[in-house]
């Protein structure tokens, strides 16, 4: 490649693009231009299925475990055909290659966002074999209606699983789901709720039971549902029937419509994809068209990145751990293939992800994994972070089933002084060009200053691997 040939976004569309993708590279960048610019990538992102991603597909056949019944899984898992954390750590490592390759960047960055705030740990024993139904559930309306969401997760086996709620019934009712309904998923603590309340929400989720340790087969129980009136922040219901899903369904709607949870939500969004202290006017601005528009997921976003607030907050979320692996990946243009052996690229990813300190839907306690900065920027993560990536640079690990790019694929046509060689890689990895402060790490890392280069002898791989490993050590590839 020529000097002149890596063209890169402006900084505004850069920062739309890196905060809703999993790292911008070379490709994704053509990707944005061809659309006619970042707004316009967006709003094509905004319709997955318009998008093909035949890459995502494939990754998904790697993984034939996981696509079993949640009662199949559970036999198998019985009888040792493939034990529970076998499929379990399937599933990790499927999300982490989705995450890598889908061109579907958008839908796949709302799918964790939602993954997170109604949160199911993958880890969790009696819920894991209904956590991959239920992921397919968070994809479907990610970029729906949140109304529809909710409606579809709080009855979910995995969630009443992993909440109690699967053994809730009207003589023996279980308050943690009807609690974390409101204090987690909903209108959050601030929103006045008394334990009444909270008595109340649990009375009305009685009935969706699970066949645990028999079957895991999901059903609802009319025996086992309360009747009687309900009462919640607002919302009554004489809930007379013994099926109280129609009550259950409208209870939920009117959590999903409350203004409590359109501020909350709001809030979240804005801290995941502005800043850890996001301003009142674009978290209030953000949160009336939440509610405007019936909980639309797209119309909600939109006014997001269209508010001028948006761009205020360029260069200071810290990528999380699974984040810092898998935009590390895409721009080094890592090729992986379906894994031949335990030590494939998939489960060593994986691992890598685990040594930073995160793995997908690790997080083990029902509030989800931190969406500010400030949870993953301490001392032990960024220098794990750093080993990971000499590892990637280098090829050493993860190691099979994988192709690295050559050294070459990195260096322009020469001869061309060092600055600019630097600057090349620059905008190839960190899509944007080289600043003075990266180019004199590197000449001084390398004791190569401005001279010129007249051939591939003079960058040899054992120089060219610190120069790609001070750049994804750098706080530009290390915030979005």
């Amino acid at each position: 490649m020529t000097l002149a040939s890596i063209r890169v976004l402006a900084e505004s569309s850069r920062h739309l693009v890196s905060r809703f993708s999993s790292g911008v590279t070379p490709a994704l960048t053509k990707q944005v231009r061809a659309a006619g610019g970042a707004r316009q990538w967006f709003e094509a992102q905004l319709d997955p299925s318009s998008i093909g991603d035949p890459a995502a597909t494939d990754v998904q056949s790697w993984f034939p475990d996981i696509l079993y019944s949640p009662e199949t899984l559970w036999r198998r898992h019985q009888q040792g055909v493939v034990k529970g954390y076998q499929v379990r750590f399937q599933f990790g490592c499927r999300t982490l290659m989705r995450r890598i390759y889908s061109t579907r960047q958008v839908h796949e960055v709302m799918t964790d966002f939602w993954s997170n705030l109604l949160h199911v740990p993958l880890g969790d024993e009696e819920s894991w074999m209904h956590r991959f139904e239920y992921d397919a559930m968070i994809r479907k309306h990610a970029l729906g209606r949140f109304d529809e969401m909710l409606v579809k997760a709080i009855p979910h086996p995995a969630m009443g699983l992993y909440l109690n709620n699967a053994v809730s019934t009207k003589d023996r009712p279980n308050e943690n789901l009807g609690r974390e309904l409101l204090e987690l998923h909903t209108v959050g603590l601030d929103a006045g709720y008394t334990e009444r309340d909270v008595r109340h929400s649990a009375h009305l989720l009685t009935g969706y039971l699970v066949d645990r340790w028999n079957t895991f087969s999901a059903y609802y129980s009319t025996e086992a549902h309360y009747t009687g009136t309900i009462r919640v922040l607002g919302f009554t219901h004489p809930n007379t029937s013994r099926d109280g899903r129609p009550a259950t369904t409208a209870y939920l709607r009117y959590l999903a419509h409350h203004p409590a949870t359109a501020r909350r939500i709001a809030h979240r969004l804005c801290v995941r994809f502005v800043g850890d202290e996001p301003p009142g006017e674009l978290v209030t601005a953000v949160a009336g068209t939440f509610q405007r528009s019936g909980t639309d997921i797209r119309a909600t976003l939109r006014t997001l990145v269209d508010h001028p607030l948006f761009y205020r907050g360029a260069r200071t979320k810290a990528r999380t751990p699974i984040e810092d692996f898998v935009a590390s990946a895409r721009v080094l243009g890592v090729r992986t293939r379906k894994p031949t052996r335990d030590k494939g690229f998939p489960r060593g990813a994986s691992m890598q992800c685990e040594k930073m300190g995160q793995t997908p839907f690790g997080w083990p306690a029902p509030n989800g994994s931190p969406e500010s900065s400030s949870a993953w920027i301490g001392a032990g993560r960024v220098i794990s972070s750093f080993g990971v990536h000499l590892d990637l640079v280098t090829g050493t690990f993860p190691k099979y089933d994988v192709t690295y790019q050559e050294h070459t694929h990195w260096l322009p046509a020469l001869p061309a002084r060092f600055d600019e060689v630097v600057d090349h890689m620059s905008r190839m990895v960190l899509g944007m060009p080289a600043g003075d402060r990266l180019k004199w790490t590197i000449s001084q890392r390398l004791g190569i200053e401005g001279r010129q280069l007249v051939g591939g002898g003079d960058l040899p791989e054992h120089r060219v691997i610190p120069m790609l490993q001070l750049m994804l050590d750098s706080p530009t590839h290390m915030t979005r």
